[in-house]
């Protein structure tokens, strides 16, 4: 049973995880997270300690939280680098869901986001390049995939709010 995601942002990194655990989440995993979404990169050692955990147990439990997918994955977020070229991919496809492809986009390191929609488009996914013919290119291949039944682009002129 799939739930719904958030990211987890810290000061210099990200986590995302899982809203819906199939396991309820106690106190201690809860104050974990709320930790980690103040700075994902914090040293076990001070997790540890204002948790009340000793740093074998808060492994354990950090790794528990992956396992069952509570915590799906760490990032760093960088700030933007200028002259990055950003485009949202508005994407249609041919049948829903398509695991196929989401797989196929976590797989390219231009990806920022993508997120499954209500309504005429199926996708709206995020791509950060260095150059508008690296943003071309990607969409070229998102837009071969044989799920992908059509696919807008929309380069982004300026971010209004950040």
């Amino acid at each position: 049973m799939a739930g719904r995601t958030a990211t987890l942002t810290g000061h210099s990194a990200t986590a995302r995880i899982r809203l819906n655990p199939m396991r309820p989440l106690d106190d201690r995993d809860r104050r974990i997270l709320d930790l980690l979404r103040r700075d994902a990169r914090m040293p076990l050692k001070t997790l540890a300690a204002q948790v009340g955990l000793a740093r074998s147990t808060l492994r354990e439990r950090l790794t528990r939280l992956e396992s069952e997918g509570v915590i799906r994955g760490y990032r760093v977020d960088v700030a933007d680098d200028e002259g990055r070229v950003s485009a949202y991919l508005l994407v249609r496809l041919r049948k829903t869901p398509s695991p196929g492809l989401v797989d196929a986009l976590r797989g390219i390191a231009e990806i920022r986001h993508c997120s499954s929609v209500a309504g005429d488009i199926d996708l709206i996914v995020l791509l950060e390049a260095g150059t508008v013919e690296r943003v071309n290119a990607v969409r070229d291949e998102i837009a071969g995939h044989p799920d992908v039944a059509d696919l807008t682009t929309s380069i982004v002129l300026r971010r209004e709010i950040a």
